[in-house]
């Protein structure tokens, strides 16, 4: 029996996520820039980018990289210092003038970069410009009373709607493989959702764990905050991993001579 019970003694966690202040980073203040840009989930959603670009070739290197650093600029910064802005989920002390400036940069650098995607692929690309910048407002600043909140939005845009922008903005359409490949990346992404955000109650909702597990041999095994964080991160790390490395070896074949 496992109980959940407020406690005056913190929870042996070492930050708000797994990927928490790196020891390679000695900053107070860098480290917690780092935590916000969420590295692992970052290049597992950018992955997400590369590979409806290259699913099919030709692949154009310029459009690639275009779309790559529009969807970091939107994610990877925007949506994730309008994650921080609102309730402060990762208890970081960057001022709250940076995390408004880094939100503008981050989603206007993407909408700079996509309207020059305008010119080079097709107008119609301005449908998913408006569609992306709608998906982070509402989802991150949780409007419209959370609605959109939710695992469904989460694995469409997070997961399905990087997949289906850049195969379009390399081919100029959406081709049934497009589809696929947005399915993939959308389970992927509920995926990672369904295990973090267990993850994130451990460590950040919760203050004391009690209870054992008794194995049908006999043996009792402590329950502890580390031992229920282990199954779930190192999941998560895996499907981050498994998502760069897919990314990775497509870029491989389209590129390779």
């Amino acid at each position: 029996m496992t109980t959940f019970r407020p406690s005056s003694k913190k929870s042996r966690t070492d930050g708000p996520a797994f990927y928490a202040r790196p020891k390679f980073l000695t900053h107070p203040r860098t480290q917690q820039w780092w935590t916000l840009l969420h590295p692992p989930y970052t290049a597992m959603h950018l992955s997400f980018v590369v590979v409806g670009a290259c699913l099919v070739g030709p692949v154009n290197a310029v459009r690639l990289t275009i779309t790559v650093l529009a969807f970091f600029l939107a994610v990877g910064v925007g949506a994730h210092a309008l994650d921080e802005l609102h309730g402060r989920p990762l208890s970081t002390s960057i001022p709250t003038w940076q995390l408004v400036c880094a939100a503008c940069f981050g989603l206007g650098g993407s909408i700079v970069l996509g309207a020059v995607g305008l010119f080079l692929v097709s107008p119609y690309l301005a449908l998913f410009i408006v569609a992306g910048v709608a998906i982070a407002l509402s989802y991150n600043l949780e409007l419209f009373h959370s609605r959109l909140h939710s695992d469904v939005v989460f694995a469409l845009g997070w997961g399905a709607f990087p997949v289906l922008t850049a195969y379009f903005a390399q081919h100029g359409d959406l081709g049934v493989s497009a589809l696929g490949a947005g399915a993939y990346a959308a389970f992927i992404s509920l995926a990672q959702r369904q295990l973090s955000t267990p993850a994130r109650q451990i460590r950040r909702g919760t203050s004391f764990v009690e209870g054992q597990q008794v194995l049908v041999d006999g043996t009792v095994v402590p329950l502890t905050t580390q031992s229920m964080l282990r199954p779930l991160e190192r999941a998560l790390t895996s499907l981050c991993w498994a998502s760069v490395v897919l990314a990775l070896a497509l870029v491989y074949l389209r590129f390779h001579p």
